[in-house]
Formats: structure tokens, C-alpha cells, sequence
């Protein structure tokens, strides 16, 4: 009983840690799952659709990554970094307001929960991507 208990903690923290991170890089993860989804409806079977939404996923964060490292503009910058973590706050706030849904029973209370959950999440995501431009070549 000890261990079902146990294993059903460890279970939730690793979705709830795989909710943070589908929710930090939000803006790959949704173009790749679109394009996963349009190979899929265009007969590519699951197999091909899969390699497909994972390397629309990947090149699109590898194309967001040197845009921002290549920009020398701030304000270009900022854009970029706007339609990196936009997307990542507002998962953000969806993944917080699905958990607090039945658990916080005021609505007030429920908002500012979630208002706090999609800034981390964006803010996280913006120094994500700030760390991964920033990094030393090898």
C-alpha cells in the first residue's frame, strides 16, 4: 500500500514537471504538434507524423534561439523574446487554472493563483531562452 502511495506521488511530480516544460516552450511544442498532426491528415501514418512534429518542434526553437542570439536591436529582441514567452505565460495560466479548478473554491483567489503560475511560467521562459543564447560555444 506504502509503495502504490508512493509511486502515485512520484507520478504526479513527473507530470506536473512535464506540464512546466510543454508549458515554458509552449510556442515549438504547439507548432510541431500542428504540424505532426497536418502530416498525420495528409497519410503520413503515426510513425511519420511523429519525426515530423519533433523536427518542426525542434528547428522552430532552434530558428526563435538564433534569431534572438543573431539580433543586436533591443527592441527586435524584445519581440522575439515576447513571441518566445507570450505563448509559454499563457499555458502557463491554462495549466494553473485546470489544477486549481475544483481545489480553490473563490474565483478571486483562483485568478490571482493562476495570474501568478502564467508570469512564472513566462519569466521562466524568457530566461530560458536568454541562458541558451547566452551560452559559451564549444
Amino acid at each position: 500500500m506504502i509503495a502504490v502511495v508512493l509511486l502515485s506521488v512520484a507520478l504526479i511530480a513527473g507530470m506536473c514537471a512535464l506540464a512546466y516544460i510543454l508549458a515554458v516552450y509552449a510556442l515549438p511544442f504547439v507548432l510541431g504538434v500542428q504540424a505532426a498532426r497536418f502530416a498525420y491528415a495528409t497519410g503520413s501514418g503515426l510513425i511519420g507524423a511523429g519525426l515530423v512534429g519533433l523536427l518542426v518542434g525542434a528547428t522552430a526553437y532552434g530558428l526563435l534561439l538564433f534569431a534572438f542570439a543573431s539580433l543586436h536591436s533591443p527592441i527586435l529582441r524584445l519581440i522575439m523574446a515576447l513571441v518566445f514567452a507570450v505563448p509559454a505565460a499563457i499555458a502557463g495560466y491554462a495549466l494553473v487554472h485546470g489544477v486549481t479548478r475544483e481545489a480553490v473554491p473563490s474565483e478571486v483567489w483562483r485568478q490571482v493563483f493562476c495570474i501568478i503560475g502564467g508570469s512564472f511560467v513566462g519569466v521562466s521562459a524568457l530566461l530560458r531562452l536568454a541562458a541558451s543564447s547566452t551560452r559559451p560555444q564549444t
